[in-house]
C-alpha cells in the first residue's frame, strides 16, 4: 500500500503518530533534545490532550523567526503547524504536510541528491514508486509506512514501536547532518 493510502486510511491515533514521527526524526535540525516530543508521545499512549505538551515543546525551541537553513525551516514549520486538537479532520492535512516536509528535508540532506527539492520523486515515492529515491529519501520513505503501518496493526501497542523507528532514523539524520557540519568547516570546503 502507497504512503498516501496509509495516511487516507489512518486514524486519529495513526496520524498524530505519524506526523508527530517525522518531526521527531527531524529534531536534530532544531538543536532539540532527544526527549522533547517525549510528553507527546506519552499523550498519544494514553489518550490525554496534547496541547499543553506541544506548546511547552514551542516554547522550548524558540521562535519561528529563528536563522537555520531550508531543512531547519521545514522541521520548524512541522513544529509550529502542529494542531493543538488531535482530531483526524485536525491532524489529517499535518500528518500529510509532515510526510512531504520530512521527505523534502531528507532529499535536502541526502549525500547522494543534488540538494534540492523533488516534488516529482517525492511524490511518486508516496505514491508508491520509490525507485527514482536517492538512498537517505527512501529510507525515510519506508520509515514512514513502518510507523503508519504499526499503527494500524496495533493500535495503541504499535505506539512503542512507531517511537523505535523514529529514533533510528533521528539517529540516522544527527550523523548526516554531524557529517555535513564536519565537512563545511573543513578548510576549503
Amino acid at each position: 500500500m502507497s504512503l498516501v493510502d496509509l495516511i487516507a486510511q489512518a486514524d486519529e491515533r495513526g496520524l498524530a503518530a505519524s506526523g508527530l514521527a517525522c518531526l521527531d526524526r527531524c529534531l536534530p535540525l532544531l538543536g532539540g533534545d532527544d526527549d522533547l516530543l517525549r510528553p507527546l508521545w506519552a499523550s498519544l499512549a494514553d489518550g490525554s490532550d496534547w496541547a499543553g505538551n506541544l506548546t511547552r515543546a514551542r516554547d522550548t525551541l524558540g521562535s519561528a523567526g529563528a536563522a537555520g537553513d531550508e531543512a531547519a525551516r521545514l522541521a520548524r514549520r512541522m513544529l509550529e503547524s502542529a494542531p493543538a486538537e488531535r482530531t483526524a479532520d485536525a491532524v489529517r492535512p499535518w500528518a500529510d504536510a509532515c510526510s512531504v516536509d520530512s521527505l523534502s528535508i531528507h532529499r535536502l540532506l541526502d549525500p547522494a541528491a543534488d540538494g534540492g527539492p523533488a516534488p516529482d520523486g517525492t511524490d511518486a515515492g508516496r505514491a508508491g514508486d520509490p525507485s527514482d529515491l536517492p538512498p537517505l529519501v527512501a529510507a525515510e520513505l519506508r520509515r514512514q509506512a513502518a510507523v503508519l503501518e504499526l499503527l494500524a496493526g496495533h493500535g495503541a501497542q504499535g505506539l512503542r514501536g512507531a517511537l523505535e523507528v523514529s529514533v533510528e532514523g533521528r539517529r540516522v539524520l544527527r550523523a548526516v547532518v554531524s557529517r555535513r557540519a564536519r565537512s563545511a568547516a573543513e578548510p576549503g570546503a
